[in-house]
């Protein structure tokens, strides 16, 4: 395995620090040397001045499940520095479920019924460690996939057989490495799903040392009773909370992400709880016509009955077929959407805010999908670090970096650090930026220059270099010392 030394860059190492000059060496899978590296014979040396030598970002939302299967290369995360990925979230994992029949929506975000063929998570992460990808893995199980495979009614509470069938299968799941379980109340699987179900479920994840993440049950209208109930879910079960992709959704809700961010202030002062958000006023799921009057727009992202509607307004759409934006949606389904529904200073102060993890939420099997998938980190580093001042450089990496270690215990990881893993991205931070736009999706960011995953280059040249050295990160302990306050 050749070793590298990165000479004469700008170490921003993870931890919030200001960038300090360095050479960075790599060693196998490990860095192995931090500061004035003498030449070595052996070594391949790229020359770093003027770049940002800074630990591999860590995407803290993703639905990479398939993905990492079937797009082992990575390149929409690639290309954005990142070397992990967080999956199974919103309550929707790839495994264990193998569906009587097609799964309900939101499942087909992740893929087609035939793709949902892991009786146990086990056999999951078995098949990602056969064929390894370009990019680790940090694997949550979702409550609404466990649900599926112990319900067939979802629309009412599950009984106490049910629930003894959730648990069972969220224990294998945590044996086989699983860092905690996401949940997806806003969607039909697990809406009817009440706090005593997943609180239940919380308490088998504490005997694990796992981690629960949440897409609230109403990000909108209820945003206060919803935040309320997730953190009480970690209260009772004495876990660690993370909220998904925070936000306040809808033009009639702007402004109220004061009001959530006091309630984690609060929060914060007796339990771990923390959050993911992506820098995009516009949100993407399943097409929803309750979606609609909330949205100033909406973009159709895939549609399985009329597949050229990718990439067009819902409103066009509906206007050249003489019928309502909610008649065109129903006719449209099963089908994927764009709605811009947050407004500016919101996503602000959401991405502001000191406990906040950079999230894509990315969907990537859509057809025409939201530039978050390819965009999200150098639009954070370029647009709301460079250009709008919003923190630092180096507190911006340390959001994408140590933060989401910390808080999902990916331990050696996070940090330029002597002895660490060698997940390393190097940028340009007078050019790093987004280029995926609504209207192209799929342009890949400038300024990334060099991605090794541990110590191998997974991303150079504006390309992927075919390497695929990722590994499955299973759960560990949770590490300690969090922020709280």
């Amino acid at each position: 395995m050749t070793d590298f030394i990165l000479r004469g860059g700008e170490v921003i190492d993870g931890s919030g620090k200001p960038a300090f000059r360095a050479d960075v060496r790599i060693a196998g899978e490990r860095i192995a040397a931090v500061g004035k590296v003498e030449r070595r014979r052996g070594a391949r040396e790229i020359d770093c001045s003027g770049l940002v030598v800074a630990p591999g970002f860590i995407d803290a939302h993703t639905h990479d499940d398939r993905a990492l299967l079937v797009n082992p290369e990575m390149a929409m995360k690639a290309s954005q520095g990142v070397t992990t990925v967080v999956t199974g979230n919103c309550g929707i994992s790839l495994a264990p479920l193998v569906p009587r029949s097609a799964p309900p929506p939101p499942f087909d975000l992740l893929g087609e019924a035939g793709d949902f063929r892991y009786p146990r998570f086990a056999d999951y992460l078995e098949a990602l460690e056969s064929s390894p990808a370009a990019l680790n893995a940090a694997p949550l199980v979702g409550h609404s996939t466990l649900r599926v495979g112990a319900m067939k009614e979802l629309d009412r509470p599950a009984s106490g057989e049910e629930r003894r069938a959730m648990a069972e299968g969220l224990e294998e799941a945590l044996a086989a490495g699983a860092i905690g379980m996401s949940s997806g109340l806003a969607y039909p699987p697990a809406f009817h799903a009440p706090p005593a179900e997943i609180e239940a479920l919380a308490r088998v994840l504490k005997k694990a040392g796992g981690i629960y993440a949440t897409h609230m049950r109403d990000e909108g209208a209820r945003l206060r009773e919803s935040l309320e109930e997730s953190f009480a879910v970690g209260r009772a079960g004495g876990i660690p909370v993370v909220i998904s992709h925070l936000k306040a959704a809808g033009r009639e809700n702007f402004g109220r992400t004061k009001e959530a961010l006091a309630l984690f202030e609060r929060a914060m002062a007796r339990q771990e709880v923390g959050a993911d958000a992506y820098p995009y006023t516009a949100s993407s799921t399943v097409l929803h016509s309750g979606r609609l009057g909330s949205s100033e727009r909406v973009l159709v992202t895939w549609s399985k009955s009329v597949p050229e509607a990718a990439g067009r307004e819902l409103s066009a759409i509906a206007k050249e077929w003489g019928v309502s934006e909610e008649e065109a949606a129903e006719r449209l389904k099963p089908a994927g959407a764009i709605y811009f529904m947050m407004d500016e200073a919101d996503v602000r102060r959401v991405l502001g805010f000191a406990h906040t993890m950079i999230g894509s939420d990315g969907l990537p099997h859509d057809r025409h999908p939201h530039p978050r998938l390819w965009g999200t980190f150098p639009r954070v580093l370029g647009h709301y670090s460079r250009e709008v001042g919003l923190f630092p450089l180096a507190e911006a990496v340390r959001r994408m970096t140590s933060l989401p270690a910390l808080r999902f215990g990916l331990e050696g990881r996070g940090r330029i650090a002597l002895g660490n893993w060698a997940d390393i991205t190097v940028f340009d931070p007078s050019s790093v930026g987004d280029r995926a736009s609504f209207e192209e999706p799929t342009l890949a960011s400038t300024g990334i220059e060099h991605v090794f995953v541990g110590g191998r280059p997974v991303w150079s040249e504006g390309k992927t270099t075919g390497e695929r050295p990722g590994r499955v990160l299973r759960r560990p302990r949770l590490s300690p010392g969090l922020p709280r306050t």
